[in-house]
């Protein structure tokens, strides 16, 4: 269901809204990556992709929280890297997001607040207004940015994905016991 636009929550709301997310939904393009694309002279494309980033999807998703895409662009890049991190839903060549988005929240028996979207341009705009947690990046257009109610420190490509797979496992309360994981090995 579309939303109106909240006024800016604290800090307390927000975990609480982090609290309830079971899947966490990526743009790819200014989200994933900065943003940039490489084409060579045979139309091959290139991405940077944040280790980091992929580091904290797949602490993310050993904590329980699914991770999905939903990209208006179609890239094989963007399928090699969603298999490396075990992403089994992307949706590609979303030119209207919000239908991908409905059907995937229906297929995986999700209600809207369940979930968190992570946007930067005014593509993402109908499925910022309907996620649980609508979350720009700091990079992201205003336009984007007013929709969201929370933007990530970090830019697009450069530990956005990170931010906020570590908000999510942080107001969950199970931060500490991944991070001990790693102290006691």
């Amino acid at each position: 269901m579309k939303r109106q636009r909240e006024k800016p929550l604290g800090a307390k709301a927000l975990k609480e809204r982090a609290r309830k997310v079971k899947l966490l939904i990526f743009d790819v393009d200014g989200v994933l990556t900065d943003g940039g694309i490489i084409l060579d002279g045979d139309g091959d494309e290139y991405k940077k992709f944040d280790v980091r980033d992929g580091h904290g999807i797949k602490l993310l998703q050993r904590s329980g929280v699914n991770v999905a895409i939903i990209t208006g662009r179609y890239s094989r890049v963007v399928e090699k890297r969603a298999g490396e991190l075990g992403i089994m839903e992307v949706y590609q060549r979303c030119i209207e997001k919000a239908p991908a988005y409905e059907a995937l929240i229906a297929k995986l028996g999700l209600s809207a607040e369940e979930t968190a979207y992570v946007g930067d341009d005014v593509v993402d705009i109908p499925i910022l207004r309907r996620a649980g947690l609508p979350v720009a990046v700091a990079d992201a257009h205003e336009e984007a940015k007013r929709h969201a109610l929370m933007i990530t420190k970090a830019k697009g490509g450069c530990g956005a994905a990170r931010e906020c797979a570590e908000f999510i496992m942080k107001a969950k309360g199970l931060w500490d016991g991944i991070i001990d994981s790693y102290r006691k090995a």
